[in-house]
C-alpha cells in the first residue's frame, strides 16, 4: 500500500529533470566559449560544481576591464620621465626631431605607466561583514587580467579592453593605430586627421570641384592638392602634431606589449592575443608565431619606463589635405604612416604584400589607408627609443 502512494506521487509530483545534465561536456564548453566574458563565465562558475570545472577549461576568453588606476610613485616616476628625457637628448642628440623626443618623454612617459596597473574592480565580501564596524562599503579589491586568468588553463585566444584609449587628442580629430609585436615591434599603422566630416544623411549634392583631367581636388582651405604636401603642412604645426602622434602611439603600443609579458608567459596554448581599447584608438596583435617568439627571446625592455624598447625605424607616410571616402566621409589633413624595423626587409604596402597596412582598420578608415597609399610616398627614419 505504501510504494503504491509512492509512486501515485512521483506520477503526480515528477521530480525535476535538470536538462543541463543530459548535454555534454562538448556542448557546454561551447556554450562557454560564445560567451566569452570573464565576468559572465565567473558567474558561472558558482551555478553548479559541473560548471565550476568547466569553466576553466574555455580556450575563448574576453577580459573587459573597468578602470585603470595610476601607479603613483611620486619621485621614482618623475624621475624616470627625467632620466628618460636625458636618454634620448644624449642618444639622439644628432637626430632632427630629438628635442620634440624630450618633450613627448617629459610629457608621455608618466601618462603612459599608469597601465602598469590594469585593474578589474569587484565588490569587496567578507564573512559575516554586517557584524563588522570596520568595514568600508566602498572598499573594492583590485585584480589585475594576470591574476583573473590565472584559473584558466586551455585560453587559446585572448581578447583584452581597456576602458578608453591612452592618447589625448583634440575634439573633432581621428588617430587610429595598430601595432603587430613579436619579441619586439613588427609593424605599426597609424591613421590621422585633424577633423572628421560625416556624411549628412539625404544628401545628394556633393560641393567637392574635382578637376577629372588633371585630378587635383582643393583642399578647403584655397590651396590645389597635387599629390605632394603642400607648404603650410611645414609652417602651421601639421609635420609637427604628426610626429606627436606617431610617436606616442608607438609609447603607447610599447607600453602595452610590456604588460603582457606575465599572461603570455603563464598560458603557453595562446594562439592569438589582442589588447585593444573601447574607443577603438589602439589595437596591439599577437599571433601565434609572434607570441612563440617572445617566449623564445625575451623582449628589451627600456630602461626608463615600464615598456618594450622601440627598435630603429623606417616609415612611409602619405597625406591628403582633403580626403573624401566612398561613404561621403572626409578626412581633412589626412595622413597615413606604416612602420616597420630597419633591421627587416622592405614590405611593400601595395599589391601582394599590402594587406599590412590596407587591413589594419575597420570600415570606413580602411578604404581610407587603402586611398593614401595611392599617394606620394614620403620615407623617413627613426632611431630607437
Amino acid at each position: 500500500m505504501g510504494s503504491s502512494k509512492s509512486d501515485l506521487r512521483s506520477t503526480i509530483y515528477p521530480e525535476p529533470v535538470d536538462h543541463f545534465d543530459r548535454l555534454p561536456d562538448s556542448i557546454l564548453l561551447l556554450v562557454f566559449n560564445k560567451i566569452g566574458d570573464v565576468k559572465a563565465l565567473g558567474r558561472c562558475c558558482v551555478v553548479s560544481r559541473r560548471f565550476h570545472s568547466l569553466v576553466p577549461q574555455v580556450d575563448n576568453v574576453i577580459v573587459r576591464v573597468d578602470c585603470v588606476i595610476s601607479d603613483e610613485d611620486g619621485g621614482s616616476s618623475s624621475s624616470g620621465a627625467t632620466s628618460a628625457a636625458g636618454a634620448g637628448s644624449t642618444s639622439k642628440s644628432r637626430h632632427p626631431i630629438s628635442s620634440l623626443l624630450r618633450f613627448l618623454f617629459l610629457g608621455l612617459v608618466k601618462p603612459i605607466q599608469s597601465l602598469t596597473q590594469l585593474i578589474s574592480i569587484s565588490s569587496r565580501r567578507s564573512a559575516g561583514s554586517s557584524l563588522d564596524d570596520g568595514y568600508d562599503q566602498n572598499d573594492v579589491t583590485h585584480h589585475s587580467p594576470t591574476q583573473v586568468l590565472k584559473n584558466f588553463d586551455e585560453i587559446k585566444l585572448l581578447r583584452i579592453e581597456l576602458p578608453s584609449g591612452e592618447l589625448g587628442i583634440d575634439e573633432g580629430a581621428l588617430l587610429r593605430w595598430r601595432a603587430d609585436f613579436g619579441s619586439t615591434l613588427d609593424n605599426c599603422v597609424i591613421l590621422g586627421a585633424s577633423s572628421v566630416v560625416h556624411p549628412v544623411s539625404n544628401t545628394s549634392i556633393n560641393n567637392n570641384i574635382t578637376n577629372t583631367s588633371s585630378n587635383i581636388v582643393g583642399d578647403g582651405n584655397g590651396e590645389l592638392d597635387n599629390g605632394s604636401i603642400p607648404e603650410s603642412f611645414y609652417t602651421n604645426g601639421g609635420l609637427k602634431l604628426r610626429v606627436v602622434w606617431t610617436i606616442s602611439s608607438l609609447i603607447a603600443a610599447s607600453a602595452r606589449h610590456y604588460l603582457l609579458q606575465p599572461i603570455i608567459a603563464e598560458h603557453k596554448k595562446l594562439e592569438s592575443l589582442v589588447l585593444t581599447d573601447v574607443d577603438g584608438q589602439g589595437v596591439l596583435c599577437m599571433n601565434k608565431e609572434q607570441l612563440e617568439e617572445l617566449r623564445v627571446k625575451p623582449l628589451s625592455a627600456s630602461s626608463a619606463s615600464k615598456r618594450t624598447m622601440v627598435p630603429a625605424l623606417n616609415m612611409r607616410l602619405w597625406y591628403a589635405p582633403h580626403l573624401e571616402l566612398p561613404d561621403g566621409t572626409v578626412l581633412k589633413g589626412a595622413t597615413l604612416v606604416a612602420i616597420r624595423p630597419s633591421e627587416q626587409p622592405k614590405k611593400e604596402v601595395v599589391g601582394p604584400d599590402g594587406n599590412w597596412v590596407g587591413s589594419a582598420f575597420e570600415e570606413p578608415y580602411g578604404t581610407a589607408a587603402r586611398m593614401l597609399v595611392k599617394r606620394r610616398t614620403y620615407c623617413l627614419e627613426m632611431n630607437s627609443f
